[in-house]
């Protein structure tokens, strides 16, 4: 088997987990009242912000996988159409600036739900090409973990929602595996059960020790999103990532405050009170409810966050209080607070 029909075999084998079962184009309106459910509004204020923003590859890649979610299908292929505008000759989509070298696979899943739709020859080898460099050509160290920067041999906690989910999707399940038990081993506390930040692979420590609330919410989310796409008879991989999810949420649940949100550094209440974790746990709760791998009585706290991350939205829909772009150093807006509103909004619509 040549190189390209190999791809074109592993696009299928995952083409039926793309697309979610929890979402529908048109939100049916409420029989009672004729209006649209609130989660419905919500993703409509949600998606005219975030798509008024700048965007770089991995805020490209997660908005799509949002308009996925939410089943905004011309909106996903627009996304899709506009990363082939940026994709770099190795092979990443999406790229306006440097960029890294997994960031871009955030939206892999998104945009090869795109092509399926369209047929469209050229999406389909943009789609290719960047599998061709997540599996290839991407730098990763001596065990085949994929590094986060260029600049530096670094492992962040970000990358659990990078590679793997697109890995996953398209049926590279050892690969996806692999590179969540890499991300494990380097960056989860046993003893404080959460992701730090950031391990320097070449100085052999971490450059950021603190348990970023971000990080964690990245990390919940691609667990989510790689437990989805695995199939049956990968019960025992299942099980062992459902394990995994449970401790990183659950821990961050025992740091939620009364309102509600979280520290921007989970553990530390002397930073300030961020938004978008809320929504990326509620996200992860919803969904685990729906697909059955968490149980309902996570529901209250999923709930509870979704309010608190509702109140925060302004008059805009922009989600206002989440880690702020560019820097992520501040309170503020970001294209993944908004696009998290929307996976949230869509996977709490079951339980509106």
């Amino acid at each position: 088997m040549n190189r390209r029909s190999f791809l074109c075999a592993a696009t299928l084998a995952g083409s039926q987990s793309l697309v979610n079962p929890l979402s529908s184009a048109e939100p049916s309106q409420n029989p009672t009242t004729g209006q649209k459910p609130e989660s419905a509004r919500r993703i409509e204020r949600a998606t005219s912000a975030a798509l008024a923003m700048q965007r770089r590859d991995w805020e490209q890649g997660i908005l799509a996988q949002a308009m996925l979610q939410s089943g905004q299908r011309e909106k996903l292929i627009q996304l899709t159409k506009a990363a082939m505008v940026q994709q770099t000759p190795d092979g990443r989509m999406g790229v306006v600036v440097s960029g890294g070298p997994t960031d871009p696979a955030m939206g892999g899943a998104a945009y090869a739900q795109a092509e399926q739709w369209t047929g469209d020859a050229a999406m389909h080898e943009a789609v290719d090409r960047m599998l061709s460099w997540i599996l290839l050509k991407a730098p990763r160290n001596a065990e085949g973990i994929l590094y986060h920067t260029f600049e530096e041999p670094q492992m962040w906690s970000d990358g659990i929602n990078g590679a793997p989910p697109f890995l996953a999707a398209m049926g590279h399940y050892d690969e996806a595996i692999l590179q969540i038990e890499g991300y494990r081993k380097l960056l989860f506390n046993p003893q404080k059960k959460l992701m730090a930040h950031i391990w320097d692979d070449g100085k052999h420590q971490f450059t950021d020790p603190a348990f970023w609330g971000g990080g964690n919410g990245w990390t919940a989310a691609g667990l989510a999103r790689v437990i989805r796409s695995l199939p049956a008879d990968r019960q025992s991989d299942r099980n062992h990532l459902v394990a995994f999810s449970r401790e990183i949420i659950d821990r961050c649940l025992a740091h939620q405050r009364p309102d509600g949100l979280f520290h921007n550094v989970v553990d530390r209440p002397d930073t300030f009170v961020e938004t978008n974790l809320a929504q990326m746990l509620a996200f992860a709760i919803y969904q685990g409810i729906t697909e059955r791998w968490l149980p309902t009585t996570y529901r209250p706290h999923a709930d509870r966050m979704r309010a608190a991350a509702r109140a925060r939205m302004d008059q805009y829909g922009f989600v206002q209080g989440a880690c702020s772009a560019p820097d992520f150093d501040r309170p503020g807006i970001s294209t993944e607070a908004q696009s998290f509103c929307i996976l949230m909004e869509s996977a709490g619509q079951p339980f509106e």
